[in-house]
């Protein structure tokens, strides 16, 4: 079986941006866990009460259907129908003193979002189930 490398992408519209904070925190999970060779994978999850939930992982089983974006030595991989949700977001890595530290997405597409940070929506016509608008 012959592994097809999908092309890295760099439009402006597909985009996905990692900040150097996201990269250095990927790139130290990926060193700790000895993952040679793996890409953070961004996905849609589900869904909850204001209505899309995003996830990442480290993966190695690249699709050729997957986009892939570069930045700061650190590969990102988006299935085709999470892209069409996630295009144009940046993923960064914050440190709030309290909330903890960890990654966050930032996505233009979004119209609203869960007052606990858990779920976005993409259409105005969601309300967060715990209370938030």
């Amino acid at each position: 079986m012959t592994s097809v490398t999908p092309p890295i992408l760099n439009t402006q519209t597909d985009q996905i941006t990692v900040t150097k904070a996201a990269a250095e925190a990927i790139q130290g999970l990926l060193a700790e866990r000895d993952l040679e060779g793996y890409a953070l994978r961004l996905y849609i999850a589900g869904s909850s009460c204001s209505g899309y939930q995003y996830s990442m992982a480290l993966d190695k089983d690249i699709s050729e259907t997957d986009a892939r974006f570069s930045h700061h030595g650190v590969e990102v991989i988006v299935d085709p129908v999470t892209l069409e949700y996630v295009r144009g977001s940046t993923i960064d890595y914050v440190e709030d003193p309290f909330r903890g530290s960890g990654f966050n997405i930032e996505n233009p597409n979004e119209t609203s979002s869960c007052g606990c940070g858990n779920s976005h929506a993409h259409e105005e016509e969601h309300s967060c189930g715990c209370g938030a608008q």
